[in-house]
């Protein structure tokens, strides 16, 4: 018998709206995607009380464009927006991990190998934290775009990645942030992915003037079919 303490039921995403786990043209995800049913594990009283994300365990890292006081080769962005719920309440204290390409389109990574120059003034990963009203900003770079083994002559454009946790290790969803007018855009698998094209605008960042770029995030979709954001568990 449901009673008025029930909670309310999760609203499942529309079809086409959120990519599928196998998309049949991203390579990375054949091997990787689960084969077999989900089993859904309860989530105690340890997943939903934490571990708690601490600024004072996890320091802030708002900008990468910046290493030892030299700046970064690239265009320098301000990247902001606002995380909500479903209902449009924010989402205060939600840590936000970026990491990203350089402006030559090379990762600051050992097992990124191909002929891109590094650049020793470029961090390549960020941490911020969203303030009460759910607001975050960072400063970093337009990563750069780069080659990649998906298909014949497949390069991926311009983004950035973000992972979004919120009170504990639990609460962890992954997705990126594209640059409108970019013609790689067109082409990128993981982005045509997303069946519903309306829905892929949720990842371009909107020019706000200068150096601003905003993409804000929405975690579920709303009473009134507002959108949510698209992630990308791929």
């Amino acid at each position: 018998m449901e009673s008025a303490r029930d909670p309310v039921p999760f609203r499942t995403c529309e079809p086409g709206t959120q990519p599928p786990y196998d998309a049949p043209a991203y390579g990375s995800a054949h091997k990787r995607h689960p084969r077999e049913s989900l089993v859904p594990l309860p989530h105690t009283i340890t997943e939903i009380t934490g571990p708690h994300f601490s600024p004072a365990l996890f320091p802030p890292i708002p900008d990468l464009s910046v290493l030892n006081g030299k700046a970064a080769l690239g265009e320098r962005i301000i990247g902001h927006g606002r995380i909500t719920d479903e209902d449009g309440r924010a989402i205060p204290r939600a840590i936000i991990e970026i990491w990203q390409a350089n402006a030559s389109g090379r990762y600051q990574h050992p097992a990124d190998q191909h002929n891109a120059p590094t650049d020793p003034n470029f961090r390549g990963e960020g941490r911020v934290y969203t303030d009460d009203g759910g607001w975050y900003r960072f400063t970093t770079i337009k990563a750069g775009a780069y080659p990649w083994r998906n298909h014949h002559n497949a390069w991926r454009p311009n983004h950035i990645h973000f992972s979004f946790f919120g009170t504990g290790f639990a609460a962890r969803l992954i997705t990126q942030m594209y640059f409108p007018g970019d013609p790689l855009n067109e082409t990128d698998r993981l982005l045509s992915s997303i069946e519903d094209p309306n829905r892929r605008t949720t990842l371009l960042a909107q020019a706000e003037g200068g150096e601003r770029r905003r993409i804000d995030i929405r975690l579920q979709r709303g009473p009134q079919n507002e959108p949510e954001t698209v992630f990308l568990d791929i």
